[in-house]
């Protein structure tokens, strides 16, 4: 089995709180990135947004774009998803046309994730029938991406519409297979699901993986009323694997045991100043080598 090691860079720069690191460069991040020892990358904010232009900076620094983070409003939208294909379409012909593994798509209609003032507890929900009108409306989304070369991950993460174990679950049910799965150990275990369990269950959808820590305490300690999602970024609840509380020895075997291969990507937000990029990249990387060489992956080489 072949596996891809990649790294996402909110670790170097925040994009929904810029004071974290909002003064480092790309080229920091790519090149800590690639002295880390992964071979990929997924954007940010401060990549350029066009083939010409990121094309020859990814190849600066040896790396490939992995995938790449899409904030779609399908939930929301109005029935025949015009405006979202229309706002879709660049990225789409980016990824294509640099190799990305898929769109990492987040549901970010009545999102809360990038607002500091509104507590963990008031995230939106959706019941099942709303799940179940969704799921068909994301599927013509997911196939409508298909089409232009480039299939479809769905994020699921704290503070949106899909966030529990129980969300993914009748997401799943109710989409087609157009709809991938970009699993996230990390928010997976932060929303009190079961990253085993999921794996299990959905290991065939599973298109793309973020191996995201969390640090136990910090989950255990928050005040769901009170503290947003932000909060919970600032206090630590995140981190890369072998920092925190989530087993990858057995994430990985999982993975591996369901036939999964391809990206398996850090991502850990961060404050910078409190947990260097470069020393935590090193972190993740070695813990992640370390379990994919006992699960039986053979690591893809660079370039």
């Amino acid at each position: 089995m072949l596996a891809k090691l990649g790294i996402a860079p909110i670790a170097w720069s925040n994009d929904d709180l810029p004071e974290l690191g909002g003064e480092t460069t790309l080229e920091t991040c790519l090149r800590e990135s690639a002295a880390a020892g992964f071979t990929g990358v997924e954007t940010g904010g401060k990549f350029p947004k066009t083939a010409a232009g990121l094309r020859p900076k990814l190849a600066e620094f040896g790396l490939n774009l992995a995938s790449g983070w899409f904030s779609g409003t399908v939930l929301d939208a109005p029935d025949d998803l015009a405006a979202e294909k229309d706002r879709v379409a660049p990225q789409l012909a980016l990824f294509r046309e640099l190799g990305a593994a898929c769109l990492a798509y987040g549901e970010t209609a009545g999102t809360i994730q990038n607002v500091r003032s509104a507590p963990l507890a008031t995230r939106r929900r959706l019941s099942e029938d709303q799940i179940k009108v969704y799921g068909r409306r994301l599927t013509r989304f997911a196939e409508h991406c298909a089409d232009a070369g480039m299939p479809l991950g769905f994020h699921h993460h704290m503070a949106t519409a899909i966030e529990t174990e129980q969300d993914l679950d009748l997401l799943m049910q109710h989409t087609g297979p157009a709809v991938g799965l970009l699993y996230d150990a990390g928010h997976m275990r932060f929303a009190g699901g079961d990253v085993l369990r999921v794996i299990g269950k959905h290991g065939k959808r599973i298109i793309h993986a973020h191996m995201k820590d969390v640090r136990g305490p910090v989950i255990a300690g928050l005040d769901r009323s009170k503290q947003s999602f932000l909060d919970a970024v600032l206090e630590g609840a995140f981190t890369v694997p072998g920092d925190g509380a989530i087993d990858f020895m057995a994430v990985v075997q999982r993975l591996a045991d369901v036939g999964y291969e391809g990206w398996f990507v850090v991502e850990a937000e961060q404050d910078p100043a409190k947990a260097p990029p470069a020393e935590y990249a090193g972190i993740g990387y070695r813990t992640l080598t370390a379990a994919l060489a006992k699960a039986g992956y053979t690591l893809a080489p660079r370039g």
